[in-house]
């Protein structure tokens, strides 16, 4: 009522808004007044608020930008830098790849094909020397806005999965289930697929994963770590997420899929297997039971046309 009480007083030195005693005009120009003040437009005598200033909001924003961004990078996505070249001509010493951290909160587990970032499962590089970032560098890391420095992780594809068998001989392919991968797609030029290190038959246990790298002469992957316990294999749940995409540098955007030969029929030889052993389940009592009939000397009941 601020607005009312300054200054709009009738004649007689009343303030307007108490009842005229005259009961005419004073009070009307009070309401005229009022109703042109471009300050209260809402009619109630309250002035209108005035937006805060940026400058005050400022804070405030770089607060949620930065939780928000510490979520992202916890259970979203995250930025991991390549810092050698064990994975090229796929990745490059220098690229940024966003690796995907959600699908595994849902209780999804590596397949073969995926280039995965995983914790050191212990021992792979006690050689790498230590890196000593400052704070800036450990605060930007902290909440995902620049790769880690410090935590002692590896990139490699998945080669095989709990339950596989892999092999791999002098000059030959990469075998899996008994099926021959074709990786002249991603394999560095030149290289061959394991004559530096050929290893195998090895079935991966439940739960783990064999893993690569796609430059097969200057990767320390699973086959040089067999003597480590899991025998060179990477607990599922040391994986932290999939690379799904190179972002960094701009030139090199590129996505990282599965290559089609791990897509092969038969190499699951689990799942290839299963139709096979239900069928034959469900033939054998039917065949004890027409032979049976026909020992009895009764003719074995068939369907109406249907073979």
């Amino acid at each position: 009522m601020g607005d009312l009480a300054v200054g709009a007083r009738s004649g007689h030195g009343e303030p307007e808004d108490r009842p005229d005693h005259s009961g005419q005009a004073g009070s009307a120009g009070a309401t005229g007044h009022a109703g042109s003040d471009g300050d209260t437009p809402d009619g109630g005598g309250r002035p209108a608020k005035k937006p805060r200033s940026f400058w005050k909001e400022l804070p405030l924003l770089i607060v949620i930008a930065l939780v928000l961004a510490l979520l992202i990078k916890t259970f979203l996505v995250q930025a991991f830098s390549i810092p050698s070249d064990s994975m090229q001509n796929t990745l490059q010493r220098g690229d940024r790849v966003l690796v995907d951290k959600l699908t595994p909160w849902f209780g999804a587990e590596p397949e073969r094909g995926e280039v995965v970032v995983f914790h050191d499962p212990g021992g792979w590089l006690d050689e790498t020397p230590e890196v000593h970032p400052n704070a800036l560098q450990k605060f930007l890391s902290f909440i995902g806005l620049m790769p880690s420095v410090e935590e002692k992780d590896l990139i490699k594809r998945v080669i095989a999965v709990g339950g596989d068998t892999v092999e791999c001989k002098e000059n030959g392919p990469v075998v899996v289930n008994g099926m021959a991968l074709d990786e002249q797609s991603f394999i560095f030029p030149g290289n061959t697929p394991c004559n530096d290190a050929p290893f195998g038959p090895i079935k991966v246990p439940e739960g783990r994963i064999w893993v690569m790298g796609d430059h097969r002469q200057d990767s320390r992957d699973s086959r040089y770590h067999q003597e480590l316990p899991g025998d060179g294999t990477v607990s599922n749940d040391e994986v932290v997420g999939r690379a799904i995409v190179v972002a960094w540098p701009i030139n090199r955007w590129a996505t990282l899929p599965v290559p089609k030969t791990f897509d092969q029929p038969g190499l699951n030889a689990v799942t290839a297997m299963a139709p096979g052993a239900l069928g034959i389940a469900g033939a054998v009592p039917i065949v004890l039971w027409r032979r049976r009939r026909a020992r009895l000397g009764r003719p074995a009941a068939v369907t109406d046309g249907l073979s």
